[in-house]
């Protein structure tokens, strides 16, 4: 264990603010009754009414909402069964390709990947708007889906599977009772990491939206070219606080699950001692 040094102390607190401290000035200015943002003029609340009143800003969080739930659901499952061809299928003719063509959006650029997307939007004759950026949401966020389920698959014990089949289960229903429930946190990790990329998605929307479909990000980032207004520091005090309540219930609900694991544990072990 590394004892307590000035050096350590300092090195994390910088880090802790640097990554922070810009987040904390953004929540205090989110506050100000000033429309300059760099202007303190007293406590206020009134820029989060004005956001509440937004239409433009209310519909592209509906928008951003909708099709990060769309996608992150296809892609889910989508990249679920690609990682069970990649782990379980074995070896077979064109396997490199298609490992290569799932992993691709890893390494490939945003703006490569949304201007092909675009040109083939256009070469089918297909309107952009929600459609065209949940396919392309769907596209580049698969293959992160994949390669948190196969991770999970690797490391599966098969026996269990194999014991299910013996035991009189249909294929299907030995991947639905047995091997899903077993690798069910990496799909739905893989559901979340997919939702939080479609979520701060801004290269691939750009390229893919329309006109009837602007994405948040989107219509954040047009609003900052003409300057920063107290409105989107509210929205984005906001958006930090849905993340950080996220976060901290996640935490609190995987720690009730090992802490009902240990119980059940120690239970079990009780019982086969008495």
């Amino acid at each position: 264990m590394r004892r307590f040094s000035w050096f350590n102390a300092t090195s994390l607190t910088l880090g802790f603010a640097f990554l922070y401290l810009p987040m904390v000035i953004l929540i205090i200015y989110s506050f100000n009754a000033s429309k300059l943002v760099t202007v303190w003029a007293g406590f206020s609340t009134k820029w989060y009414g004005e956001l509440l009143q937004n239409e433009a800003f209310l519909d592209a969080a509906w928008v951003t909402i909708k099709v990060a739930v769309l996608s992150s659901t296809i892609a889910m499952a989508l990249g679920t069964m690609a990682a069970i061809v990649m782990v379980r299928a074995g070896r077979f003719f064109g396997r490199t390709l298609f490992s290569g063509m799932v992993y691709a959006p890893l390494v490939m650029p945003e703006v490569i990947t949304g201007l092909s997307l675009l040109l083939l939007f256009i070469g089918i004759g297909l309107d952009r708007g929600v459609l065209t950026i949940v396919l392309a949401h769907t596209t580049f966020s698969m293959c992160y889906v994949s390669v948190v389920v196969s991770s999970r698959l690797v490391s599966f014990d098969n026996s269990l599977e194999e014991a299910a089949l013996d035991l009189g289960c249909s294929p299907f229903q030995a991947f639905h009772l047995v091997t899903l429930p077993i690798i069910a946190p990496a799909v739905i990790s893989g559901w979340l990491l997919a939702f939080t990329l479609s979520l701060d998605d801004l290269v691939i929307a750009s390229f893919t939206s329309g006109p009837s479909a602007t994405t948040l990000p989107m219509k954040i980032w047009s609003s900052v070219r003409l300057g920063v207004s107290p409105e989107i520091n509210a929205l984005s005090t906001i958006m930090i606080g849905i993340v950080t309540i996220g976060v901290i219930s996640a935490s609190l609900i995987s720690k009730s699950k090992v802490a009902r694991q240990q119980r059940e544990e120690r239970a079990a072990e009780r019982l086969s001692a008495g």
